[in-house]
């Protein structure tokens, strides 16, 4: 029983490391520019699938027993240059409507989501012909003096001639090259990320065993706090992130270039989210919805840490996943089993989607009593 508490404990904290890997990138996007980003858990998939590639990519190297730490950089990467793609694209227009900005983060969510199941040498090849055609012809109309003006009209008309184009040139490719350009990367199916032999097996503890996978998955955890929290209080642009976050406005009379702190913290949330999807590809299988599954939990822990709370966000995370952990699993079923209505309340919620209903409910109870959090904004931020 002792051991099964252990491991349920343990795994518990490591289920718990991925959500503060993810809720960190999202606390900072929210508790800065106050963007609810409902592509987050995109970004976590992305981070797993570039796991998937790197992985596949150095299999028969000799580099392949260090392979996961070429693909946290490639996957930090990855997700951070999207990250900077979306703030560019598509949030920076919509600054001050969050329920715009909901609505157009779900979208982006659900077209990488079905990205992923279709994506292609074809669907690649239209994609980046469409980038060439229309922001080329942005970067060159827009050096007119009246582009303000003709906007509308570039839009109406470059628009569908870039998509056209685009998908022309794809099915000629794809005509061209038959079905190794029109096979598809992934499919729906999901993927197997196979671990480093040396992060394989567990270590003996108290009668049960710690997975040195997610033993890893909690160093890399504290490694990125620290890096977090080093970068936010002693580097420049740390300094200014803090900054904007306490009072925008004041920020920008001190001559802080708000847009260019914005699009950096997108950068670096989204880039931690990469680093999460890289440590949940060593827990399962990856899939198009492996985001979902990490999504709400991820919102909850900012929530009920405090929005743009560090040590609020840690400690949220290592409860959330802890209790969804010991709840979804057997092991308070077994602690509880002298007692036996409460044994069998737990038994009612052993399974994961149970798990969270309940888990849920508490943090609903949680939140009557400190709507704020664990660490409630005070100050100047509750009403900037």
């Amino acid at each position: 029983m002792l051991s099964g508490l252990v491991d349920g404990i343990f795994s518990g904290i490591s289920l718990g490391s991925v959500l503060l890997l993810a809720a960190l990138g999202l606390a900072i996007v929210f508790g800065l520019m106050g963007v609810i980003n409902m592509a987050h858990g995109e970004l976590i998939m992305l981070g797993a699938y570039t796991t998937f590639l790197v992985q596949n990519a150095l299999k028969n190297t000799p580099l392949f027993g260090i392979y996961i730490f070429v693909a946290l950089i490639a996957a930090f990467i990855v997700t951070a240059i999207f990250g900077l793609i979306l703030e560019r694209g598509v949030i920076r227009h919509l600054y001050g409507r969050p329920l715009e900005t909901l609505l157009a983060t779900w979208g982006v969510s659900l077209i990488l989501q079905q990205f992923v199941r279709s994506v292609s040498w074809q669907l690649v090849a239209i994609v980046a012909v469409f980038c060439v055609l229309f922001f080329g012809a942005m970067t060159i109309v827009a050096r007119r003096t009246d582009f303000e003006r003709i906007r509308g009209w570039f839009l109406a008309v470059m628009l569908p001639l870039s998509a056209v184009s685009a998908i022309a040139v794809g099915n000629v490719l794809g005509a061209t090259y038959k079905l190794a350009f029109t096979k598809e990367w992934f499919g729906a199916r999901n993927v197997d990320v196979t671990a480093p032999r040396w992060l394989r097996g567990g270590l003996p503890v108290a009668g049960t065993q710690f997975s040195y996978a997610r033993i890893f998955i909690i160093v890399l955890t504290i490694a990125c706090v620290v890096g977090v929290y080093w970068f936010l209080n002693n580097t420049p642009w740390g300094l200014r992130i803090r900054s904007v976050t306490q009072n925008r406005t004041m920020s920008a009379c001190l001559g802080i270039p708000t847009k260019k702190v914005d699009a950096l913290t997108f950068a670096l949330g989204s880039g931690l989210a990469g680093l999460a999807g890289c440590a949940v590809s060593l827990l399962g299988s990856v899939g198009p919805n492996t985001g979902q599954n990490y999504i709400v939990d991820t919102f909850m822990v900012v929530v009920v840490g405090g929005v743009g709370k560090l040590a609020g966000s840690i400690l949220a995370a290592l409860a959330i996943g802890t209790a969804n952990y010991l709840i979804g699993s057997n092991t308070l079923v077994d602690l509880t089993a002298p007692i036996q209505p409460l044994s069998d309340v737990f038994a009612f919620f052993s399974t994961i989607s149970m798990a969270k209903v309940l888990v849920f409910a508490l943090i609903i109870a949680f939140l009557q009593f400190r709507p704020g959090g664990l660490f409630p904004q005070k100050g100047r931020t509750v009403d900037a």
